[in-house]
């Protein structure tokens, strides 16, 4: 497809060239030659740069997020990635190259550090930056784009470093910076969050008048067959699965103990799996977007052997994020605990079973109860094969770039700091079913909750 395009642009400007030596006689039809070919040259020009993406992190996710840009050229035509380290960026490129015949840039980048990001988004020059980097370098890496004029998106909300605790507030009051430059910045565009919001946007647009009760579910139905693993970084997994719970109620927050509210919930393809109440920050910008919503919550699962390890690693205090003195030097305990577990950028390879991820609503529709039920089921190994990562990762990283295909496409970009559901979902659930994430609905049904 692309090839075509520039074919046949090179012969319209063999055409041109031909009309240009007839009518150089006439100085106004000369003027108007030229004109016409800037313009067409411009635009050449322009769709190449529209394409230009850097992405910033070199994990699980980053490696899907590399492989799907790799695999749609009509709409990213420059790749670079960058990481704090080099060499994990080279084996990625090197591995799309084979792949897909598809030539990535790498680069060295620490992503706390902001003159460093300015110094490579200005020699690089990209228009969006995809960040799957740590949720607390959002803010960092948000203080470049502006600096170097570059449009932003991530798949998490910020956290501080000292701290467990997730809040769009700081995210947010990003909104006036980045209108007054005209640049974009989307928020939170990996499954959860992400496709969640998308799916509840797609579901108030779609079926109901007035949605009132949400329900996230997130079920891993997958085996990576390591004693104890997270799936993606265990720094954020612990301290993310471990603070208290918190949902939403009649207008305000209601907070819970860990893991105090559970049930079985039975998932498509799956059965019935114990699900937890957890905290996840799509629930703070969908009850705000969508202010009819009287009660939301977000459920996920974890096996007895998975909470077993946690309860042990909070009790002899490997999930403190504080520092303690070790052998004369300072260590962050769950830092260490990171670089002894399982790397969940290389469980793929022996990774069985599937993800259920999906939204569970009641609301009203033309006065009546309607109950709505939209989920999307991923294969550990089929997710495997085609990039080389596991489902966790894939789910988070097709999201990823598909919102970035929305920004070039011209279909999500707007200046100021949007969470995705503030979007237009229909291109996005669109790309869903053609990127490897389907989705399914069911319409009035029980859903358990």
């Amino acid at each position: 497809m692309v090839l075509k395009q520039v074919c046949n642009k090179v012969d319209k400007f063999r055409i041109m060239k031909k009309i240009e030596r007839i009518i150089s006689f006439s100085s106004i039809k000369t003027t108007i030659f030229v004109s016409t070919y800037n313009y067409s040259k411009f635009n050449l020009n322009h769709s190449k740069k529209m394409g230009k993406v850097l992405i910033i992190g070199a994990g699980g996710v980053g490696t899907v997020v590399v492989n799907k840009v790799a695999q749609n050229p009509d709409v990213f035509t420059e790749i670079m990635l960058a990481s704090r380290t080099k060499s994990k960026c080279d084996k990625i490129a090197a591995d799309v190259k084979t792949r897909f015949g598809v030539e990535v840039k790498t680069a060295q980048v620490d992503a706390d550090k902001v003159p460093e990001l300015v110094k490579l988004l200005n020699a690089y020059k990209p228009e969006l930056l995809v960040n799957v980097a740590l949720p607390y370098q959002d803010l960092t890496i948000m203080d470049a784009c502006l600096e170097a004029g570059v449009n932003y998106l991530d798949t998490a909300n910020y956290e501080p470093k000292e701290e467990a605790h997730f809040e769009y507030s700081w995210q947010w009051a990003y909104k006036d910076k980045f209108e007054k430059a005209g640049l974009t910045a989307i928020l939170g565009c990996g499954f959860d969050p992400g496709v969640t919001s998308i799916y509840t946007a797609y579901a108030a647009k779609h079926h109901f008048d007035e949605i009132e009760y949400l329900d996230i579910v997130d079920c891993n139905a997958g085996d990576h067959h390591k004693a104890f693993a997270t799936n993606f970084n265990p720094e954020i997994n612990i301290r993310e699965v471990t603070q208290r719970g918190k949902y939403w109620e009649n207008g305000q927050w209601v907070e819970t103990e860990p893991h105090e509210i559970h049930k079985a919930l039975t998932y498509p393809e799956v059965g019935p799996k114990e699900s937890y109440v957890i905290y996840h920050e799509e629930l703070e910008s969908l009850v705000k977007n969508y202010p009819t919503i009287k009660r939301a919550r977000f459920w996920m699962t974890f096996g007895q052997e998975y909470l077993t390890h946690l309860r042990v690693i909070q009790n002899i205090g490997m999930a403190r994020i504080d520092e303690v003195e070790y052998n004369g030097q300072k260590i962050v305990p769950i830092q260490f605990l990171k670089a002894v577990l399982p790397d969940p950028g290389e469980l793929g390879e022996n990774y069985t079973g599937q993800t259920s991820i999906g939204c569970r609503i009641k609301g009203l529709k033309d006065g009546k109860e309607t109950t709505y039920y939209v989920y999307n089921n991923c294969s550990h190994e089929a997710a495997y094969k085609e990039t080389g990562a596991q489902g966790v990762s894939y789910t988070t990283g097709v999201p990823a770039m598909i919102g970035a295909m929305m920004f070039f496409k011209g279909l999500w970009r707007k200046p100021g700091v949007y969470n995705v559901e503030e979007f237009n979902p229909d291109p996005f659930m669109e790309q869903l079913n053609k990127q490897g994430l389907p989705w399914h609905e069911l319409f009035n049904i029980d859903l358990e909750l």
